[in-house]
């Protein structure tokens, strides 16, 4: 009899080790509290505009290519991906930048804004390289117990990872000039961290951007979760939606399934956490029960910043890239904001996505979607998003009205939707409505992050971005990946193609 599997949350973590055990003989079952599946990476759909929660870029997309593969399906039968050139537009005060993963044509670009930079360029390249290379087979294994910190991957890999160099400090080594620095350092954002504070291992993440290019699914990201879906039912696993998990049933510290809000029970072999790390350890499991990840220890945890998100439904289109991002005049003070005097900045950052110019299937004909996020402190703050929300929401628009060609696209707001970091938490079960999950401080890294087998719970897997290897779909994938893998591993079956 097929060993069962329940799996809590529909986001990409569980829908891809969802997948790949329903592909290898297991029976799934997935348990999701929303109507829809993806979580962060789910649509958000308003008057006939289609908005995708959180993840708006695609890189890496060959990690999702590989999933399909090793489900015997091909990626492009479920989905349209397209390449983004430029992969974004970088604005400053005093200059606009348009980087492209075509190296000729980006070292034409640094030539123009930042004469004297190109040979740094093709050095970055050349030395990220080989830590990508020497890292990327580190980030795919398990860490379920010390010795793997020390298995010969990791020991070539070490020489390369500038320990106790900042991701900002890191880049120094290649360009001079400020804000070319800032250019290949602001995807610390994209795990909700500050660039001098992000390890120097993160480099990697402006590499792949510029090795492998930026992607955009027709439709929003979050057609990759709906493809999954469709594949785990074609696989006979079910997803059951509206339906929210209450708490672990537990036998001393052995997992044996799950109690259901309505109060029936599911027992199963295997149980894979796909909900917020954090929230799910606060709520899921009984006080008492954890030592490790205690509710008190959890409060001791560094996390991410979150993020202020507006999703603007316009009937005007604007002919402005599809990725765009408008440093504060002040982008140091900005960060210190964010991370360390946990208010908020009149002198924001801004990333806008402007998918409407690349995909016309998000909005009615002539009309656009405007995807506005903003970095912002988590809830550590004492912010009262309630009291705040209107005035800050009209500090962002103005902010876009005085960085942007869009003068009076104000006027041309259709539809409105905010969410807050209070409403992280409260409506979408995110802890502190830090974003962007657990920090990836050399503390909270590798074995020292959450692991995939839980190391408190047996029977208890975990995959997302407070697991191993962290935040970002790519690396998502990669935690439901290695999950199945630890799961089949155990009952011994092989991977089918």
């Amino acid at each position: 009899m097929a060993k069962k599997i329940a799996i809590i949350g529909a986001g990409p973590g569980g829908l891809t080790a969802g997948m790949i055990l329903a592909k290898n003989g297991f029976n799934v079952e997935i348990f999701e509290k929303e109507s829809v599946v993806g979580g962060r990476n789910a649509p958000i759909c308003l008057d006939g505009y289609t908005f995708d929660t959180g993840p708006t870029f695609l890189m890496m997309h060959f990690v999702l290519e590989e999933i399909f593969k090793m489900t015997g399906r091909k990626l492009s039968d479920y989905i349209e991906i397209k390449q983004l050139n430029p992969m974004y537009r970088l604005k400053f005060n005093d200059l606009e930048f348009l980087p492209s993963n075509n190296a000729k044509e980006m070292k034409k670009q640094i030539d123009h804004h930042f004469p004297g930079n190109e040979s740094g360029y093709d050095k970055f390249l050349e030395q990220i390289q080989l830590q990508y290379e020497k890292m990327y087979d580190c980030l795919k294994m398990d860490y379920s117990n010390f010795s793997k910190l020390y298995c010969s991957n990791m020991l070539k890999a070490l020489p390369y990872l500038k320990l106790g160099k900042s991701l900002y400090n890191n880049l120094g080594r290649f360009f001079k000039d400020e804000k070319l620095k800032l250019s290949f350092t602001f995807q610390a954002k994209y795990l909700g961290m500050s660039p001098w504070e992000c390890p120097a291992a993160f480099t990697m993440i402006p590499y792949v951007e510029h090795r492998y290019g930026i992607y955009h699914v027709t439709g929003g990201l979050n057609k990759i979760s709906l493809a999954m879906k469709k594949v785990i039912e074609e696989l006979s696993g079910k997803v059951h939606l509206k339906t929210k998990v209450k708490q672990l049933i537990l036998e001393k510290k052995t997992v044996k399934g799950l109690v259901l809000e309505n109060g029936s029970k599911v027992y199963a072999d295997e149980v894979i956490v796909n909900s917020d790390f954090a929230y799910s350890m606060s709520n899921l499991v009984e006080e008492g029960i954890l030592k490790k990840y205690s509710k008190e220890k959890l409060k001791d945890k560094r996390y991410s910043c979150s993020t202020f998100m507006l999703y603007l439904g316009l009937d005007k289109k604007y002919d402005i890239p599809h990725h765009n991002i408008f440093f504060a005049n002040d982008y140091r003070q900005n960060i210190q904001d964010i991370f360390h005097s946990t208010k908020l900045s009149d002198d924001m950052s801004i990333y806008i996505q402007n998918a409407s110019v690349t995909d016309p299937t998000l909005a009615p004909e002539g009309h656009s979607t405007i995807y506005v996020l903003v970095p912002v402190p988590n809830n550590k703050s004492s912010i009262d998003w309630e009291k705040e929300k209107e005035s800050f929401k009209n500090k962002v628009l103005e902010r876009i009205v005085q960085k942007t060609e869009m003068k009076d696209f104000k006027a041309h707001i259709k539809v409105e939707k905010i969410i807050t970091p209070a409403d992280w938490q409260n409506n979408y079960n995110v802890y502190l409505g830090a974003t962007f999950n657990l920090a990836h401080n050399l503390t909270q890294m590798l074995y020292f992050r959450p692991h995939n087998k839980y190391e408190e719970l047996d029977n208890c897997y975990l995959v997302g971005g407070g697991t191993h290897p962290g935040s970002g779909l790519p690396t998502i994938y990669e935690s439901g990946r290695i999950s199945s893998e630890l799961i089949m591993k155990k009952y011994k079956v092989a991977q089918q193609r």
